[in-house]
């Protein structure tokens, strides 16, 4: 098993794509959708390998998850999502912006089993790699299994809106794991509207705001970057220093896009490549976000891999 800071395809992780609608299917399982991000464990020989979902090894940053993944019983590689749970004991991808300065409370929610004991289970049925997880994890208060539901899925999806969760994946109970690949064997349902965003610049302060007033988004679209619209709300002070703190690093001489958009000439640019999420109320008919606002900024994509994503309709 690599260390190298690149993952090997084998050891990527399979991706769900975004589906239109909740439903109920006897030969489908159902789990929480965590509002993280995605992390990778390597045990090996009791020692631990952390990696974020595009290679980076990350165990520094973690040192008591990667400490606690020591208890695992055997080699193994578990898939799973980082999470910070806040006071309503959901997570909430803001928190873990504060992650790094032990200001927030963190759990790794184990879903998958790749390899245990030097054996490829990848072709093995989606249930029972998650049985063999199960029986593998150690008993940690920064450790989580995540359960799961078989065939109801609308019900699920009720309960996690009314928990404000970020929503539910579904996931076909006899499927094997496909490592870098995005299937339909994994299907993702969202309570709200998010999109990974690269920014393109910021506009100047007004008022009492310091630092920037608004991001302006983009998104990859025939090789180039698509103007797709400016996010103002979701900053704390905080926020607004760190960030603008990292954007003054990256100033360009000229827009990167095509056409002119909004507020240029109050608008310093900067080169594509940091990735931001954003939460919004739906797409306009010129392709731009309303009312969207800022969650976090994401280390775990490309800026070049950012595109619009769309939501597969499911034959019914």
């Amino acid at each position: 098993m690599s260390r190298k800071s690149m993952l090997p395809k084998r050891l990527q992780p399979m991706l769900a794509t975004l589906t239109d609608a909740p439903f109920d299917d006897s030969n489908w399982v159902f789990e929480d959708k965590y509002d993280g991000f995605r992390m990778v464990s390597e045990i090996r020989g009791g020692k631990v390998a952390l990696f974020s979902r595009n290679g980076k090894i990350i165990s520094h940053s973690y040192i008591e998850v990667a400490k606690a993944l020591e208890g695992v019983k055997g080699d193994a590689v578990i898939d799973g999502e980082l999470v910070a749970i806040g006071e309503d004991g959901v997570s909430h991808f803001q928190l873990l912006q504060n992650a790094l300065r032990h200001e927030a409370k963190l759990l790794y929610c184990a879903f998958d089993l790749m390899f245990m004991g030097g054996e490829d289970l990848r072709k093995l049925p989606l249930l029972e790699r998650k049985k063999r997880l199960k029986a593998i994890l150690p008993r940690n208060k920064l450790i989580a299994f995540s359960n799961h539901r078989k065939g109801s899925g609308k019900k699920f999806f009720a309960e996690a809106e009314r928990k404000r969760l970020e929503g539910m994946i579904a996931k076909r109970a006899d499927s094997p794991y496909a490592s870098g690949s995005r299937t339909a064997d994994w299907l993702k349902v969202k309570t709200a509207q998010r999109q990974k965003v690269v920014i393109a610049g910021f506009t100047a302060p007004r008022r009492t705001r310091p630092f920037f007033g608004a991001l302006v988004l983009s998104v990859r679209e025939d090789g180039g970057w698509r103007y797709i619209g400016h996010v103002g709300t979701g900053f704390s002070h905080q926020t607004l220093e760190e960030l603008h703190g990292k954007l003054v690093k990256l100033k360009a001489a000229k827009s990167p896009f095509p056409v002119k958009v909004k507020d240029e000439h109050v608008t310093t640019w900067v080169r594509p490549s940091l990735v931001a999420e954003v939460k919004f109320a739906e797409w306009t008919s010129k392709g731009e976000l309303r009312q969207p606002g800022y969650l976090g900024l994401r280390s775990d994509k490309k800026a070049t891999d950012v595109t619009r994503e769309r939501p597969r309709v499911r034959a019914r």
